[in-house]
C-alpha cells in the first residue's frame, strides 16, 4: 500500500560546511543589505542589456544527444561558491555549495539560480577546460530565482536562447550541469512532462517546466536544451522525495531571458516591492533556546529603514492574515507594488502593537 502524500520540492543545489557546524533547528534568516544592493544598482546604471540573442531559425532541423552536448558544453560552467556564517554558539565558519550556470553572452554574463549564490562571499566558475574565473554578481531576484553572473573573459562561447512557448509536452529535452557539484558536463535527457506548473520553492510561487531529465544537487542553474540544442529552460528544481524519480522542473527560458535583461541594465529586476527587514523563522524549541525568545514564530531581524518595526518584534499578523512562516509575509508582498502599505500586528515587549509598514522598491 502506498501513502499519498504532498510533493516536497528541493531546490537542486549542493551545500557543504566547513569550519564550525551550526546548532540544529530550522530558520530562515533573508537579510536585504541595501547598500550594498545599491552600489550594484549604481554600476550598473546605464547599461543596456547585453544578452545576445543567437536563436535559431525555427526551422532548424532537430541533432541528436550528442551533437546538443557538444553545442552547449562549453557554454554550461560549474560554479562554487563559499558563505561565511556565524553561529552564537560555534562562532564564524564558511559553507561551500555548488551548481551550475550557463554563459550567455560572449563576454561573460552567466544565467544561475539566486539560490546558488544566495549569501555567497566568494563565487568560482569553472570552465569545460578547467581554467576557473572569479565572478561578480551583477544582480539576483528571489522571486524568479535568476541571477546573473560577470566574469571578465572575452570570446566565451554562448549558448542560444530558444523559444520556451513553443515547446510541447513529450518534446525531447536534455538538461546539462554539475549534478552532486562534482560531476561537471553531466548530461541526462527526457522529456517535456508539462508546461506552466505553478510551484512553491522556498515561499516563492514559480510558474516551470516539468521535465523528465534527471535532476540531481548541484544541477542548479544548469540548462534545459530543446531538440535543436536551443536554451528553453534554467534548472531549478527536483522532487525530494528519495523514492520519486524522473521529476525535475526548470524557469522557462521567456522568464529568465526577460529578468535576465532587466539584471543586467539595472542591477536588479525594477517594481519587486519589499519590506526592508530581514527575518528570522523560529520553528522548534532548540532554534528558541538559542535565540533566548519564548515564543515560536516570525521575527524581525535587521530593520534597513524606518516602517515601524523593530529588531525582535514577532509578527503576528499582516492585513488580518495570521503568520506562521516567513513565506506568508512573502506571499502577501509579491502581489503588493512600491509604495503599499501594510497593517502589521507584533508582538513587542509582551503588548500587542499595530504599525502600519510602506512597502518600498526592491534593489537586491
Amino acid at each position: 500500500m502506498i501513502k499519498k502524500s504532498g510533493i516536497a520540492l528541493i531546490c537542486a543545489g549542493t551545500v557543504f560546511m566547513s569550519g564550525a557546524f551550526g546548532f540544529g533547528g530550522a530558520y530562515i534568516a533573508n537579510m536585504i543589505d541595501e547598500e550594498s544592493s545599491r552600489q550594484a544598482s549604481s554600476e550598473n546604471a546605464g547599461n543596456s542589456a547585453n544578452v545576445e540573442n543567437t536563436s535559431a531559425k525555427s526551422g532548424s532541423q532537430s541533432i541528436s544527444i550528442s551533437e546538443i552536448y557538444e553545442k552547449n558544453s562549453d557554454s554550461v560552467v560549474e560554479i562554487s561558491t563559499e558563505t561565511k556564517q556565524f553561529d552564537r554558539m560555534m562562532g564564524q565558519y564558511v559553507s561551500s555549495g555548488a551548481g551550475s550556470g550557463v554563459i550567455i553572452s560572449g563576454d561573460g554574463h552567466i544565467v544561475t539560480n539566486n539560490h546558488v549564490i544566495d549569501g555567497a562571499s566568494k563565487i568560482t566558475v569553472r570552465l569545460k577546460d578547467g581554467s576557473e574565473l572569479e565572478a561578480k554578481l551583477v544582480g539576483k531576484d528571489s522571486r524568479t530565482d535568476i541571477a546573473v553572473l560577470k566574469v571578465e573573459s572575452d570570446g566565451l562561447k554562448s549558448a542560444s536562447f530558444g523559444d520556451s512557448e513553443s515547446l510541447a509536452v513529450g518534446e525531447q529535452v536534455v538538461a546539462i550541469g554539475n549534478p552532486l557539484g562534482e560531476l561537471g558536463g553531466t548530461v541526462t535527457e527526457g522529456i517535456i512532462s508539462a508546461l506552466d506548473r505553478d510551484i512553491v520553492i522556498d515561499g516563492e510561487s514559480m510558474t516551470l517546466l516539468q521535465t523528465s531529465a534527471a535532476v540531481n544537487p548541484g544541477n542548479s542553474g544548469g540548462g534545459l536544451f530543446n531538440s535543436k540544442g536551443e536554451l528553453v529552460g534554467i534548472v531549478n528544481a527536483k522532487s525530494s522525495g528519495s523514492d520519486i524519480e524522473g521529476l525535475g522542473f526548470a524557469i522557462p527560458a521567456k522568464t529568465a531571458k526577460e529578468v535576465v535583461e532587466q539584471i543586467i541594465s539595472n542591477g536588479y529586476v525594477p517594481g519587486r516591492p519589499e519590506l526592508g527587514v530581514s527575518l528570522l523563522e523560529i520553528l522548534d524549541e532548540n532554534t528558541a533556546a538559542s535565540y533566548r525568545v519564548q515564543e515560536l514564530g516570525v521575527y524581525v531581524g535587521e530593520v534597513s529603514r524606518q516602517n515601524g518595526l523593530q529588531p525582535g518584534d514577532r509578527i503576528i499578523s499582516v492585513d488580518g492574515k495570521e503568520i506562521e512562516k516567513a513565506s506568508d509575509i512573502k506571499e502577501i508582498i509579491d502581489v503588493q507594488s512600491a509604495g503599499d502599505k501594510l497593517k502589521i500586528v507584533v508582538s513587542r515587549d509582551g503588548q500587542q502593537v499595530s504599525v502600519v509598514s510602506e512597502l518600498v522598491e526592491s534593489m537586491r
